[in-house]
């Protein structure tokens, strides 16, 4: 009986197996996606990190003069349009669609010429909805939310991606391991050191002019907060645009490279001797790219090894390995602590200690290693969260919150320093600017930075001190520390966008323009953020990263704003809310799509 079944079923497969062979010389299978117009089927997220991308593919059609345009939602939606070079469509194999709408039917046309014949395709894109993978009891909602306060007409158009964050359920949980005192024995518990704990998870999107989310990276594209894995922790930062179109950015123990389709072009793992990325990465007109780590196992004068903290600045290639170094450790003083002793002791970059915020911190001379103020390498002493490359003379300027800003020759060498007086030894104090009016009079200024009969202002625990393509340097002045004190009451506290003109030859420094400091504590930005001048439409675009960071129970406030250079009038302003209290936002950056798909 079971012999006679066995030959039934074995005759049944070879006649299905027969009969398929018969039809087809393929193998059995299920069909792939067919055309959706008269190019190829359209792929949504087609590298897996980018939801709110698609992709038409060509499907072997050879088409030129692309333009893409993703209509708005809505009677007031804001479309996206842009056009899409040869390189993109080659890269791709098809047409890049970004700006989708989540858990929408996004209506997109495609023109294009094929044959010297203008073409033109109308598509449905259905996507699904973004997912934040990090909430817990703490999460105020699942998104961070927006609120647009003023967008000007002729602003409409305006992209802006915010580099962000949301605190995990487990916080920092990793620590490397520092040196043991000579008399410790072997079961001695070790000492903790370098900025291992600096890991949170990553929220990246891009917002458009009515507050809506138009693209997303999935935020475990590189960060897996799940697992015990420190190749995926840190802190993704540092997002800046290549020439390319294409992004660099650092988180931890990596360095990265992406595209705005989620297309993973370079995942390097820090030099051996370094460790700890964060902040920044930008890429050179050599096509090299300047980042900021901490040094492994740096040997001390005392003999005692330590991990540093944010004071080394390397030069990668493109295959990861090292063409320069920049040892702060020994080209700045990493003992003068003339503005860490005015600091307040709440909030020191993005690590937040609302019991004692609003007091001013106290440094101790024992002050263990690690990620803590401190002067001495091992400790935070120099915090450097920005890197200018000044391609005139192979220079990079750089901002150090604890220190000031300073520029650096290839050769090492200091060439000045912007900050108050107060601290620097007798070779750095030589190099210190020295700020003049407007028609190159010299101002009175104290060591602590304290200038008369003038609006000139030094800046304090500063960030993003950049070069404007008017050859001027702009900078986020966050105001902590200002004047090397902490004033008599905390809301005495502001921010200002600030863009000083530095004549190098001189040893002077110019205050050319401000905003901020009319709008008070309610403006007030105590770490992360960014300034940067807009050449397009004439604009200083900024984004304080952490307002309201000490309001208890509450969102923290990411402002994103353009404003007018010429009349100071604000053409921008919407915030965007912390799903969690109290946790801070970093950056934000413009985006312009038809600079992204050459």
């Amino acid at each position: 009986m079971f012999d006679q079944y066995r030959k039934t079923i074995l005759a049944g497969t070879v006649a299905l197996t027969c009969g398929l062979t018969a039809a087809s010389t393929f193998a059995a299978g299920f069909q792939p996606a067919q055309p959706a117009g008269k190019l190829g089927a359209v792929v949504v997220d087609p590298y897996g990190n980018a939801p709110l991308t698609a992709l038409v593919e060509l499907d072997s059609h050879v088409i030129s003069d692309v333009k893409v345009t993703v209509h708005g939602k809505g009677e007031k939606g804001v479309p996206v349009t842009y056009t899409v070079g040869k390189e993109s469509l080659e890269t791709y194999d098809g047409i890049p669609i970004f700006g989708l709408y989540q858990k929408f039917a996004n209506n997109v046309t495609v023109e294009y010429k094929e044959n010297g014949k203008a073409m033109k395709d109308d598509y449905v894109v259905q996507t699904s909805a973004i997912v934040n993978h990090y909430m817990d009891n703490r999460s105020i909602s699942d998104l961070q939310q927006t609120k647009v306060i003023k967008v000007a007409p002729g602003f409409e158009d305006r992209l802006y991606l915010v580099n962000t964050h949301t605190f995990t359920p487990q916080g920092a949980e990793f620590h490397w391991h520092g040196e043991k005192d000579k008399n410790a024995g072997i079961l001695d518990a070790g000492p903790a050191g370098g900025a291992l704990p600096f890991d949170i998870a990553p929220y990246t999107f891009v917002v458009d002019t009515q507050g809506e989310y138009r693209w997303w990276l999935d935020q475990d594209t590189f960060y897996d907060g799940h697992d015990m894995n420190i190749n995926k922790r840190g802190y993704l930062m540092g997002i800046r645009e290549t020439p390319r179109g294409t992004f660099t950015a650092v988180q931890g123990q990596h360095w990265y490279e992406f595209d705005m389709m989620g297309q993973i072009l370079a995942d390097h793992k820090l030099p051996r001797g370094f460790l700890d990325a964060s902040h920044e990465s930008i890429e050179t007109v050599n096509g090299t790219v300047l980042l900021r780590v901490g040094k492994r196992d740096y040997r001390k004068e005392d003999g005692i090894h330590v991990h540093t903290i944010r004071d080394q600045i390397i030069e990668v290639d493109k295959s990861g390995r090292v063409v320069d170094v920049w040892d702060l450790t020994k080209i700045l003083d990493p003992m003068r602590d003339a503005l860490l002793g005015a600091l307040d002791a709440g909030a020191v970059c993005v690590n937040v200690d609302l019991a004692h915020a609003g007091q001013q911190a106290k440094l101790e001379p024992d002050t263990p290693y690690g990620d803590a103020l401190g002067v001495g390498a091992g400790r935070n002493w120099a915090h450097v969260n920005s890197i200018a490359y000044d391609a005139k003379d192979d220079s990079i300027i750089l901002s150090s919150r604890h220190q000031g800003i300073v520029k650096i020759g290839r050769d090492k060498q200091v060439k000045w320093i912007l900050a108050p007086s107060k601290g620097w030894n007798k070779q750095l104090a030589s190099k210190l600017l020295k700020p003049v009016d407007d028609h190159g009079k010299p101002l009175t200024c104290d060591e602590n930075g304290k200038c008369k009969d003038t609006d000139f202002d030094f800046t304090y625990t500063q960030h993003t001190a950049w070069l404007s393509s008017k050859g001027t340097l702009t900078v986020f002045d966050n105001g902590d520390g200002r004047g090397l004190e902490q004033p008599a009451l905390p809301t005495m506290k502001y921010s200002r966008f600030v863009e000083y003109k530095i004549d190098e030859k001189k040893g002077t420094v110019q205050q050319v323009w401000e905003y901020g400091k009319e709008r008070g504590y309610d403006f007030y930005s105590p770490i992360t953020s960014v300034v940067e001048y807009q050449k397009d439409r004439d604009t200083m675009f900024g984004f304080g990263g952490s307002i309201n960071l000490f309001d208890v129970g509450k969102p923290t406030v990411g402002k994103l704003n353009e404003i007018d250079y010429k009349t100071k009038e604000v053409k921008v302003e919407i915030d965007v809310l912390s799903d969690k209290p109290n946790q801070t936002h970093y950056r934000a950056l413009l985006v312009h799509p038809t600079q992204m798909f050459k």
